[in-house]
């Protein structure tokens, strides 16, 4: 998946953060959904102007040099007591 020809990003929307598709969803929502646990399925079904290919292109979407993962999400535990 090329992540180039889903993620846009400009000035005046979301504060310039990554979206998809010239839409108002940034990348940081697809993958807080996905931290939270929501499956694909539930995802597009809740946003059906996703598509599997543009939660694989966040997914693909390198960090900004320097970001911190959210305060909010955190890893989840294995049987070795060390994150995933």
């Amino acid at each position: 998946m090329n992540y180039r020809q889903v993620i846009t990003i400009e000035p005046g929307k979301r504060g310039g953060r990554p979206c998809i598709r010239h839409m108002r969803i940034a990348v940081e929502d697809v993958l807080g959904w996905l931290a939270a646990e929501m499956s694909h399925r539930e995802i597009i079904g809740d946003y059906p102007e996703l598509t599997e290919d543009d939660i694989l292109a966040c997914l693909a979407y390198p960090p900004a040099p320097g970001a911190r993962s959210s305060p909010g999400i955190r890893r989840r535990a294995t049987r070795s007591g060390f994150g995933t």
